[in-house]
Formats: structure tokens, C-alpha cells, sequence
């Protein structure tokens, strides 16, 4: 109590400064690996893709980040072991933050996509396994995250992979590729307005106190019926726009899809934008929720709950950190995701981007623990095996599944030795 009573000023300012950072971090690797199928397919510029991720990453973080947080993330840590030592949870919410920014800044510039849940969770238990007690910790919960490596990767790519398959057999592998684009897209359409609607609704405003009440058990069922109308409305729009559209100019000698694929870029454009509020919305507490235990436990005066308000400057700190993030150091995982893994084109960005959001509406339904970054990962992998094992690029794919693999001890080591660093500072 002592030392919050003396330091508190100062803790929540560098509080502050570490999840800025962190949230640095997320957007600089995050964002920018969701974001980098639409600029490696070409469906989006540079420029286009971050003005989007801007727009919609930060109305996700500050219109649906959660009017109330869990200050102990994701049930990783037990606060009734360090109800007399407050200020063990303030330096141990510090060291997190600034240990998962620190390794999330290493892997983006190595241009490695990691999971920015996995970073700090490995933080968080580092900090409270060695700071605080074994006990601390719920192994459980960390088995569940450990499996998510497979599961995310594994959904996201079986179901873009059989996305891409229907595109190929339905559009693209036709004798008019152009004419049958017309008469299946608005399918897609309507599956693109569905899963948007879906995505919004289960994960964007799960935290705004915004309730669809159906009569049905589950939250799915409930969200169903309002997402199949945005789906149907989305379908009849994108017919009415695709029936007045001609092929006009004759396909590129080089590329008989050239009219095609012009159809899929925009509706990627969608895409992106849903995924990025859905990500800004959840990801964001990544970086805000430890900050939220800090500030709870300082305005306090040492009293740590396991709930806390989210007052709304926290969500603007998080949402300006992710932006800046990816607007300033994003390029390098956009090129890992976009370019290196397999070649991308909107037709097959848009299966990719569209595998990913129905694995995170499965995951939500289900309960399963899954990493956005893994999930779109594994949906990149598997649109490039629709095109057969030589389209992918082994060496890459390599390096990441390995720094996935180093992600929770690197958060971990780094927590530790940062946990002790303040410790030593303050008391």
C-alpha cells in the first residue's frame, strides 16, 4: 500500500507509456498480418489498407472495447493471492505490457506474424508463476491457448481451402469466367454480409451491453436471424451493382481473370473493413486491460478487483497505439502474410479473409480459445494448397510456425526479468 500511496503518480504514467507501446506493437504485427491479404492480393493499396484498418480498427477499439474489462486477462491469474501485495499486480501488469511490446516490436521486425494474446498471456504468467506463486497461475486455461495453435490454423484453412475450391469450380475454371462470376458473387455476397453481421455482433459489441434476444439458448441462434437479413440485403445490392456491369475492355492476354478478380477486390473491401472492427474491438484489451488493472488498483489506493470500469481515454490510448503502429512499421508482416507465404489474388485473399471470419464466428459460438493471427495464417495456408504443396513457400512458413512456437517463453522471459527490474526500482 505503501509504495502505491508513494509511486502512484509515476506507475500510472509508465503504465501509460507500456501500453501504448504494446498497443504499438499490436498494430505494427496484428492489424498489419490482417490486413495483409488485401494488400498482397492488390485489392487494397498500401495507403488504402491503412486508411481502413485506421478508420475501422479504431472505431472497433473505442466504440466496442468493453465498458467493463476483465483486470486479471483471461482468467490466466488468481487475484486473491495478492490481495495484500497490490502493488506485486501493478509491477507485474507493467512487466507484461512492456515485455509483450518488446517482443511483439522483435517479430515485426523480422516480419514474423505472432499472436499478440499468446504474448500476454506468456507475460502474465512469467510475471506470476515466478513473482508471485505456481499456484498463481491457471495451467488449465494455458493448456486450452496452447491447443489453439492447431485448432485456429487448422479450421481457418480447411474452410478457406474449400472456399477457394468452390470459386475455382464455379468462376474461374468455366469456359466464361466472367458471366459466371455474376451469377454465383452475389452467393458470396450474401455469405460476406452473413459473416460480417455475425462477427459484429458475437465478438464487435459483445462488450457494449448489446443483446439480440431471439428466444434461442445460444448466442449464435439469436444472432442468426438480423445476420441473414444483412446477408440477403448485401446480396441483392451487390446483384443490382453486377447486373448493369459489362466485361468492357477484353480480358488481359496474360490473365483471362482480369475482370474477375476486379469483382472479388471489392468485396474485399468488406471484408477488411469487418475484420478490422472485429479486431479492433477485441484485441485492443490486449494492451487496455492490463492498464485497466493498474489504474483501477492506483485510483484505488491498493484495492485489486477482479473487475474494473474502462474509462473511455484508456480505449482512445489503445485504439491511437494500434493505428500508429500499423501506419508506421506495418509493411514488413503485410509482406509475410500478403506475399511471402503463397501468391495471392483477390479471389483468393477474399476466400482467405472470409475462412478467417467464419472460424472466428465457430470459435466464439464454441468457446474455443483461437489467435486472429494463427487463424489467418492457417486460412492463407490453406487457399495456397487449393493450388497445390509447390504454391507454398516452406522456408516461411517455417520461420513462423517457430516463432509461434517461441512467442510464450519469450513473453514469459521477458516479463520476468522486467518484473524484477521494477521491483528492484520501487521498493
Amino acid at each position: 500500500m505503501e509504495i502505491i500511496a508513494q509511486h502512484g503518480q509515476t506507475l500510472l504514467i509508465l503504465g501509460c507509456v507500456f501500453a501504448f507501446f504494446m498497443a504499438w506493437g499490436i498494430g505494427a504485427n496484428d492489424v498489419a498480418n490482417a490486413m495483409g491479404t488485401s494488400v498482397g492480393s492488390r485489392a487494397l493499396t498500401l495507403k488504402q489498407a491503412i486508411l481502413i484498418a485506421i478508420v475501422f480498427e479504431f472505431a472497433g477499439a473505442y466504440l466496442a472495447g468493453g465498458e467493463v474489462t476483465s483486470t486479471i486477462r483471461k482468467g490466466i491469474l488468481d487475484p486473491t493471492l495478492i490481495q495484500d501485495q497490490p502493488d506485486l499486480l501493478v509491477f507485474g501488469m507493467m512487466a507484461s505490457l512492456l515485455a509483450a511490446g518488446t517482443w511483439l516490436l522483435i517479430a515485426s521486425m523480422q516480419g514474423w506474424p505472432v499472436s499478440t494474446t499468446h504474448s500476454i498471456v506468456g507475460a502474465l504468467v512469467g510475471f506470476a508463476a515466478v513473482g508471485i506463486s505456481v499456484d498463481a497461475v491457471d495451467w488449465s486455461k494455458v493448456g486450452s491457448i496452447v491447443a489453439s495453435w492447431v485448432v485456429s490454423p487448422v479450421m481457418a484453412g480447411t474452410i478457406s481451402f474449400a472456399l477457394f475450391i468452390s470459386v475455382k469450380k464455379l468462376v474461374l475454371d468455366t469456359d466464361r469466367p466472367f458471366k459466371y462470376a455474376k451469377r454465383y458473387v452475389p452467393v458470396y455476397m450474401f455469405l460476406v454480409g452473413l459473416l460480417i453481421a455475425l462477427v459484429t455482433i458475437l465478438k464487435g459489441l459483445k462488450n457494449t451491453g448489446f443483446a439480440l434476444d431471439f428466444g434461442f439458448e445460444s448466442q449464435l441462434l439469436n444472432a442468426l436471424p438480423l445476420s441473414i437479413g444483412v446477408g440477403i440485403l448485401v446480396a441483392l445490392i451487390g446483384r443490382w451493382m453486377l447486373s448493369g456491369l459489362r466485361e468492357g475492355l477484353p480480358e488481359h492476354p496474360t490473365n483471362r481473370f482480369t475482370n474477375v478478380e476486379g469483382i472479388f477486390a471489392v468485396l474485399m473491401v468488406f471484408t477488411a473493413s469487418a475484420m478490422a472492427f472485429a479486431h479492433g474491438s477485441n484485441d485492443v484489451a490486449n494492451a487496455v486491460g492490463p492498464l485497466a488493472a493498474i489504474v483501477s488498483v492506483i485510483s484505488s489506493g491498493g484495492e485489486v478487483a477482479s473487475k474494473s470500469a474502462m474509462p473511455s481515454w484508456i480505449l482512445i490510448l489503445g485504439g491511437l497505439g494500434i493505428v500508429i503502429g500499423l501506419a508506421t512499421y506495418g509493411v514488413r508482416v503485410m509482406g509475410t502474410i500478403g506475399r511471402k507465404i503463397t501468391e495471392l489474388t483477390p479471389s483468393r485473399g477474399f476466400a482467405a479473409e472470409l475462412g478467417a471470419a467464419a472460424t472466428v464466428v465457430l470459435a466464439s459460438t464454441w468457446g474455443l480459445p483461437i489467435s486472429t493471427t494463427h487463424t489467418l495464417v492457417g486460412a492463407v495456408l490453406g487457399v495456397g494448397l487449393a493450388r497445390g504443396v509447390s504454391a507454398l513457400n516452406f522456408g516461411v512458413i517455417g520461420r513462423i510456425l517457430l516463432s509461434w512456437l517461441i512467442t510464450l517463453p519469450a513473453g514469459a522471459g521477458f516479463s520476468i526479468l522486467f518484473f524484477f527490474a521494477l521491483k528492484g526500482l520501487f521498493v
